[in-house]
């Protein structure tokens, strides 16, 4: 993988007392790649190149529901996205009134309301991949294939490690 050097992320403050092992250089890495990912600015130019708006919470709404077969409900909603379900209901009433979901009746509870995304929800999605995904293909110029797939079957598990232990032991997140 290409050496890192000069890269414009800020480091950490050295700690004198942390431990310099893998653990902590990935605690650091994860901490940089954050920061580069969440940046409003960084957002604010996909969500352009793509030729939607959208807030980053609404995004990873959207995509929770597109992953779930496209329909949901308020608080599976909120589980996937560890957040209150209050957060996600005021979410969805953002979105449905872009036209990016639809609330309906769920069938199977009448006191319950499924969201469902539209065709506009999947069609800002499909747009924002395009965006994403150029952005990451310009950024991984001179990478190997193997070292890519590597990385993503690597942070996938640590991704899913990290959200069973949020989900275990807490706290939710919110936006």
């Amino acid at each position: 993988m290409p050496d890192t050097a000069g890269s414009a992320v800020p480091d950490a403050a050295p700690d004198a007392t942390a431990p310099q092992g893998a653990v902590a250089k990935l605690e650091m890495t994860l901490a940089s790649l954050a920061y580069l990912l969440t940046r409003a600015r960084a957002h604010d130019e996909r969500i352009s190149r793509a030729g939607v708006s959208a807030r980053r919470s609404d995004v990873h709404l959207l995509l929770a529901l597109d992953a779930h077969d496209g329909v949901g409900r308020v608080g599976d909603l909120a589980d996937r996205l560890m957040v209150e379900p209050s957060h996600v209901t005021r979410q969805i009433a953002r979105l449905q009134s872009q036209g990016l979901v639809e609330r309906t009746a769920d069938p199977l509870d009448g006191r319950a309301r499924r969201v469902a995304i539209t065709e506009a929800g999947t069609a800002l999605l499909t747009r924002l991949r395009h965006a994403n995904r150029a952005a990451i293909q310009r950024a991984l110029t001179g990478f190997d294939e193997a070292d890519i797939a590597t990385a993503a079957a690597v942070l996938q598990r640590l991704m899913d490690g990290y959200a069973r232990q949020v989900e275990a032991t807490g706290p939710q997140f919110t936006d």
